[in-house]
């Protein structure tokens, strides 16, 4: 089987760049193709009664009750009245990576990639977030996307006060959200080919980053660009691995990927992303209710990859598309296998920080948490999954815990434990971006 990815370009009216939207495609047997434009399994528009609507607001607007603000630098896919600074070609002169190791996507044109070492400087920045990042997101509330069903996937991020939710269905088009949301510049980033969802701070050394699409993949996952050095980043492990930012690494912010239904329950007063600020309820279009076919994990199992990957990089300790989510703390990182770990919980540590990963691999969900109650008088708890009681709970005191870190009842009802750094992707591309990683066997 072949994926092929491919992109409808939408030009804007007097000649702007663009805003793109792009559609996958699924080859099956003998150039076999399937839309996915078209609703995939599993991804049927909800019933009639579905709620209306909610009013969307902008992360800004609904957190401080000012209006949105434009971010320093903002993207090209929602560009402000007047245009933003230039950005800088990337220095090809500084890399970590070879540079013909990095392959932009001319989305069906002839050849089908071409390297960055042979790229000219008019493709360059002709494909140019030709993959529309958002700029500007505007939010809505749990009824804002009238499709969204509870199976399909969203990426959550919580701030001190507040719950976002992004559906994948969205990010599967779109790949990038640069926002601040309570004062944190953050960039949500989602690449389809490894399925792999992150979140990083855009800071970076007292700079702050806007983010854009090259168009271009490294291994098979993203390559992003920052606006301020035209920098390249792989983005599973967000390492600059091109131009003047050569080396370094964003931070990584707490985030999950669970199933909507899920995510609402535990975060009942949950903003969703709707639009931008140009079309707030962009996003709500039946457009975005097509996904990618489950069938497409099992080709990266078969090492079957869209776009090059070199053999050599690649471990087998597990299957390539294993959905893996990594557990960082300190200068130490541990993969966890969702697939092997089913439902249940892990207890374990992590660069001699103790940890513990709660997944439930019947809901496509698991979390990492730190496994010590807040606060001065705080003590470790060790878990386990109950299949009785449908909840994990802590041998010392017999509370049962949501996926979210909540104790839900029993003598702890109420406390939350703290979240943990982590990433989510398949095997192959969390292997590539931290070769040699450990690895949590059951």
């Amino acid at each position: 089987m072949l994926v092929i990815r491919a992109h409808c370009r939408l030009k804007l009216k007097g000649g702007s760049r663009g805003m793109a939207l792009h559609c996958w495609w699924l080859a099956a047997l003998i150039l076999m193709v399937l839309a996915a434009c078209a609703p995939s399994a599993g991804l049927t528009s909800l019933p009639d009664q579905s709620p209306s609507p909610a009013p969307v607001v902008s992360s800004q607007e609904r957190t401080t009750g000012q209006p949105a603000k434009p971010l320093a630098t903002p993207t090209l896919a929602d560009p402000p009245s007047s245009s933003p600074a230039p950005v800088p070609m990337v220095d090809v002169s500084l890399h970590d990576v070879p540079l013909e190791d990095i392959v932009f996507d001319t989305f069906g044109g002839s050849p089908r990639f071409v390297a960055l070492s042979a790229a000219s400087e008019e493709l360059i920045l002709d494909l140019r977030d030709a993959i529309a990042p958002v700029a500007q997101p505007v939010y809505g509330g749990p009824g804002a996307l009238p499709w969204l069903e509870d199976t399909h996937l969203v990426m959550g991020y919580r701030s001190d006060d507040s719950a976002f939710a992004y559906p994948i269905n969205v990010m599967n088009r779109h790949e990038i959200v640069n926002d601040v949301i309570d004062g944190v510049p953050l960039a949500v980033t989602y690449c389809p080919l490894c399925f792999s969802g992150v979140v990083f701070s855009r800071e970076m050394d007292g700079r702050l980053l806007t983010f854009g699409n090259t168009s271009a993949l490294y291994q098979s996952d993203m390559v992003m660009y920052d606006h301020q050095t035209g920098s390249y980043w792989f983005q599973v492990g967000g390492e600059a691995v091109v131009g003047a930012m050569t080396g370094a690494r964003l931070s990584l912010l707490p985030s999950t990927t669970m199933e909507w239904g899920d995510w609402r329950r535990l975060n009942p007063e949950t903003q969703v992303l709707a639009g931008t600020a140009r079309d707030p309820e962009r996003f709500a279009a039946p457009t975005y209710q097509s996904g990618i076919p489950a069938s497409y994990q099992t080709q990266i199992n078969r090492e079957r990859f869209a776009f090059p990957v070199d053999e050599n990089k690649l471990d087998t300790r597990l299957a390539a598309g294993e959905i893996v989510v990594t557990v960082e703390t300190g200068n130490g990182a541990k993969a966890y296998p969702l697939g092997l770990i089913g439902d249940g919980a892990v207890n374990d540590s992590v660069a001699g920080t103790p940890v513990v990963v709660l997944a439930q691999d019947s809901r496509r969900a698991a979390a990492a948490f730190s496994p010590v109650t807040p606060g001065p008088d705080g003590f470790a708890l060790l878990f386990d999954y109950s299949e009785d009681r449908q909840a994990f709970v802590d041998r010392e005191t017999g509370s049962a815990w949501d996926l979210g870190g909540m104790a839900t009842e029993g003598p702890l009802a109420g406390v939350q434990l703290k979240p943990l750094n982590t990433r989510r992707a398949f095997w192959f591309s969390i292997a590539i971006a931290f070769p040699g990683i450990d690895v949590y066997i059951p």
